[in-house]
């Protein structure tokens, strides 16, 4: 018996789709989407009325919604009014109709704003630019195929980048594999030529990638230097040294930044026995702001606990604490140096003592131990310089206790001097100052050697008082402004941040001097 071959679709010989349908299937796609965008352009005008109907009935809806309901009445009273009146006046309902439909036509528009075409004749050339710099220092000549390149595409390196009034805010860019990005001395390179072809006069922070090869360039606006002294919302404990930017921590305060009342973001440093680092230094040339933020902290510290001031400079920018409650002492002199800092030692090893005895007696630790006390050193090498003169104990020495223990017995030591300074620092300062400051325009080597880290910005070309970068132990790098707490028996002082200095300080009976400035104030008030 002959075999009969089998159908088509048992045998796996089904016609193939590709050979005789997809022709016609490939018309009628064809057809249809011709139809389809066809039936669009005529129906385009329709779909914009609709969809404008659509949001006039939502705008209605959220207004009915919103109404209270006392005014409804009164609302569809009015309506029924205008209808009317609309229905009895010629070619009323017709006119109403039109005024319909073109507000529907307006709101239904399509408001979405093209997208930019690209940079512009100007940004191109400053990106080419940008990109012919970078070549000597991201490219090899072994590379076969050169991401950096003489005459080479730009737009294959920058990824994303944007303009403010001409000129280069924020860049993305690739960089090779190769490229040593691990070394500190490639980045600054990099780093340099960035800053010098994007625009001087700016602060940059720039965002190494390692993982994905990619370095961003932000462009950071100027920290604000009209914060002045003041009274600021923290936790018994908290110290604001300063204020950076806004994405750089978590927290805000409210501020007055003169006649404004805003939310800034503040670095919080803690004290006290929980505290990481209980212990500050601060670095900077004459001028930077290093004896402000040591009387910030004064200011600070007087409204919960006892300031004891050590003015190494001699210059009496301290006069204003003399004599107020909470400031044990306010000494410039080698002798009543000495002396101060041996009591502190003495008071340190006091509570330590007091504290243990009460924990081994399972109760509390006393209250004159609980109150904290600062010790605030301003520039203690110059002190150290006259006692190594005259033969007797550095100063330094002394604050060896305060700093090894002071976090147990609630005692905080901050140590200001100048950079040019710091060699003559005593190592016991060196080593328990984990909290670091520095202020001015300084290198990033510099930086580098106060705090342990490269600078997290370029240096701005013109730096005022009080700015510079601040690190809380093994934290990241931030920028810092110190508030604005000038001397406020100086002659030059602003008569705002005099009163706002003098406003802080405990109530006492006021020095000679300070009666002086309040009553030239008083007098130029009244004129």
């Amino acid at each position: 018996m002959a075999r009969r071959p089998l159908p088509g679709i048992l045998n796996g010989s089904r016609p193939s789709l590709g050979s005789s349908l997809s022709p016609s299937l490939a018309r009628g796609r064809d057809f249809a989407r011709t139809a389809a965008d066809g039936a669009a352009d005529v129906l385009h005008p329709l779909l914009v009325i609709l969809r404008g109907l659509r949001r006039q009935t939502g705008w209605l809806h959220a207004w009915w919604a919103h109404t209270p309901k006392d005014r409804r009445g009164p609302a569809l009273l009015l309506v029924a009014a205008i209808g009317l009146v609309v229905v009895m006046f010629p070619y009323g309902p017709y006119l109403a109709l039109t005024a319909l439909m073109g507000s529907a036509a307006w709101m239904g528009r399509d408001r979405s704003t093209p997208a930019p075409a690209g940079p512009s004749d100007a940004e191109s050339a400053r990106l080419k630019s940008l990109y012919d710099a970078l070549v000597p220092y991201l490219s090899d000549p072994g590379d076969p195929s050169p991401l950096y390149a003489y005459e080479g595409d730009w737009t294959e390196a920058f990824g994303a980048y944007e303009f403010e009034d001409g000129r280069l805010v924020r860049l993305h860019l690739r960089y090779p594999a190769y490229f040593t990005d691990g070394e500190a001395e490639s980045r600054m390179r990099v780093e340099q030529v960035l800053h010098a072809k994007t625009g001087r006069g700016r602060e940059y922070r720039f965002d190494w990638d390692e993982e994905e090869n990619l370095l961003g360039l932000t462009a950071l606006p100027a920290l604000p230097t009209g914060i002045a002294a003041q009274r600021f919302v923290t936790a018994p404990g908290e110290t604001v040294l300063g204020f950076t930017d806004p994405d750089a921590v978590q927290r805000t305060v409210p501020v007055a930044d003169g006649e404004e009342l805003r939310d800034a973001p503040p670095v919080v440093w803690r004290t006290g026995p929980r505290s990481a680092e209980p212990h500050l230094l601060a670095l900077g040339r004459p001028g930077t702001g290093t004896t402000t933020l040591l009387r910030s902290l004064a200011l600070q510290a007087l409204a919960h606990g006892d300031v004891v001031v050590i003015d190494g400079g001699g210059t009496g920018e301290y006069a204003c604490l003399s004599g107020r409650p909470g400031v044990l002492a306010v000494e410039s002199g080698l002798a009543g140096t000495l002396a101060t800092l041996e009591w502190a030692a003495h008071e340190t090893e006091r509570r330590l003592i007091a504290v243990n005895r009460a924990r081994q007696a399972g109760r509390p630790a006393p209250e004159d131990t609980r109150r904290p006390l600062w010790v605030l050193a301003d520039r203690p090498t110059a002190l150290t310089q006259l006692a190594h003169a005259e033969g007797r104990q550095d100063p330094q020495e002394l604050l060896d206790v305060p700093l090894r223990h002071g976090r147990a017995a609630g005692v905080t030591v901050a140590v200001a001097d100048s950079l040019d300074s710091a060699e003559a620092l005593a190592g016991v300062v060196v080593a328990h100052t984990r909290a670091r400051v520095v202020l001015g325009a300084v290198s990033g080597e510099e930086t580098r050697l106060v705090l342990g880290a490269p600078q997290c910005a370029t240096p701005a070309a013109v730096v005022p008082p009080g700015r510079g970068y601040v690190r809380l132990g093994a934290g990241p790098v931030l920028r810092l402004q110190v508030p604005a707490t000038p001397d406020p028996y100086d002659e030059e002082t602003p008569e705002a941040q005099r009163r706002a200095v003098l406003s802080l300080l405990p109530m006492a009976e006021a020095p000679e001097a300070e009666k002086l400035h309040m009553h030239k104030a008083d007098l130029e008030l009244e004129h």
